[in-house]
C-alpha cells in the first residue's frame, strides 16, 4: 500500500521548514499554471528514464492534478525500492503557495 500525505500535512511540513523532496509529474502546460515552490518537475512518462535522479535514502512526495497519475508513479517507484508518498487530491486540493 502506498503511503499518502494530505495537502494540509504537506503545507505544515513546508511551513515548519522541513526539507521535503517534491516531484510534480504533471505535463508542461499544467505546471505552467503553478507548481509548489521547491518541487522538481519530471513528467510521468519521463520517470522511468530518470530513475538515477532518485535515491533510496530519501522519501519523495509525488504530485499531479488530482493524485491519480502520482499514485501510479508511486506504485512504480515503490516496486523499484524507493520510499514514496502520494499527495492525495493533487493540485486541485492544494491551497498553499505556487510559483
Amino acid at each position: 500500500m502506498i503511503e499518502i500525505i494530505t495537502p494540509e500535512e504537506l503545507q505544515q511540513k513546508l511551513e515548519a521548514g522541513e526539507k521535503v523532496e517534491l516531484v510534480d509529474v504533471r505535463e508542461d502546460e499544467e505546471v505552467a499554471q503553478g507548481m509548489i515552490p521547491g518541487a522538481t518537475h519530471i513528467r510521468m512518462r519521463d520517470i522511468p528514464a530518470n530513475l538515477d535522479y532518485f535515491s533510496k535514502d530519501k522519501e519523495y512526495v509525488f504530485i499531479c492534478r488530482s493524485s491519480r497519475r502520482s499514485e501510479n508513479v508511486c506504485h512504480y517507484l515503490h516496486d523499484q525500492g524507493f520510499k514514496v508518498r502520494n499527495m492525495v487530491g493533487g493540485m486541485l486540493e492544494w491551497k498553499g503557495e505556487t510559483k
